[in-house]
């Protein structure tokens, strides 16, 4: 994933540029064995239901379709898949399609994908869910020039915060009265921003298209925000995002508070990060709903993000079961909250 990182105070600038095919379905059979297992250290607080195997295995099917690069049977075939299993877990499904301008000028069709789940109380502000569950088209992080239009896999950046939030999805239909309102949002195009090789005219605002799209269009209030990006890596940090303290501070320190009770303070890092270009950038600034990220970034590494990202590396042996259980509790625990 990601994106061109903005500018800091300083106008400091960071770019931020950029399976094996071998997949576990032996967690088909674990999903109903697994779901009550703590991966962490002894619980300060009870987590809400969320099954990490399950979650794995709806990774591992999205990966299976190949790279999700918008254009390519694998992305149409990803498309079904989603929207079958949002309604097969009773959302309204909704498709939003449209085109946006891309890196190099041209229209880029766009299709997010949209689950509403109503609460028995019509009344409540609904709480956004969101992930991008496109591919980037190049691995242009790779170091061999000639893999470096090969696609990127996308088994963490993408199919990671899409599957954690499918499996959110199937806790949500077992809920009953008790259910928040919830929209879950699958952005397309976010991850064929501006490749490092390309030579022509520079162009603002080339990542994230699909949320850039829905952004525009969305009339729908919402209480808050979560964006998941890049959250399966067996060594993930999150950190306290600058954009997302800058738009949604509040909801920041309720989901770093709850990880924090709930024993992962290892993977919710108290730090804070540079600003990222991320879909949660256009959801705050142009739809006007406070919205944070969840998102791998190491400030202390090379690049900030994974060794593997945007390169052909980016496959199910990066995906930890430890990490998505983290994730998918804080998650279910903070929209269960009253």
């Amino acid at each position: 994933m990601v994106c061109d990182v903005n500018i800091l105070p300083e106008q400091m600038r960071v770019r931020c540029t950029g399976m094996s095919r071998k997949i576990y379905f032996v967690f088909c059979a674990l999903a109903l064995l697994g779901c009550g297992r703590q991966t962490d250290s002894e619980q300060a607080v009870k987590a809400e239901p969320f099954c990490a195997d399950s979650a794995y295995r709806y990774i591992a099917e999205q990966v299976q379709f190949g790279a999700r690069v918008p254009g390519t049977i694998a992305h149409a075939e990803c498309a079904e898949y989603l929207i079958s299993q949002l309604s097969r877990f009773g959302a309204d499904v909704e498709v939003q399609q449209g085109e946006m301008i891309n890196y190099a000028g041209e229209e880029q069709a766009v299709m997010n994908i949209i689950g509403h789940f109503r609460s028995a109380s019509s009344s409540r502000t609904p709480i956004l869910l969101c992930a991008h569950w496109d591919c980037r088209p190049w691995s242009d992080q790779e170091e061999d020039y000639a893999e470096r239009m090969n696609p990127v896999l996308g088994a963490n950046d993408a199919a990671s915060g899409v599957g954690i939030l499918l499996e959110v999805s199937r806790q949500l239909s077992m809920c009953g009265e008790n259910r928040p309102a919830v929209d879950i949002v699958f952005f397309d195009v976010e991850d064929m921003g501006t490749p490092d090789f390309y030579t022509g005219r520079q162009r603002e605002d080339t990542w994230c298209l699909g949320s850039q799209m829905w952004a525009k269009q969305n009339r729908q209030k919402y209480k808050y925000g979560i964006l998941l990006d890049m959250v399966a890596s067996p060594d993930a940090v999150f950190p306290r995002e600058y954009f997302s303290e800058r738009y949604a501070s509040q909801y920041v320190e309720k989901v770093w508070r709850t990880a924090a009770n709930l024993g992962y303070s290892r993977f919710f890092i108290n730090e804070k990060s540079y600003p990222l270009t991320d879909d949660h950038y256009y959801v705050n600034s142009v739809a006007g709903v406070p919205c944070i990220d969840i998102i791998h970034y190491d400030r202390h590494s090379a690049t900030g993000f994974p060794h593997y990202w945007h390169t052909n590396h980016d496959d199910m042996e990066n995906v930890s079961l430890t990490t998505i259980d983290a994730v998918g509790k804080t998650v279910m625990t903070v929209i269960k909250e009253k």
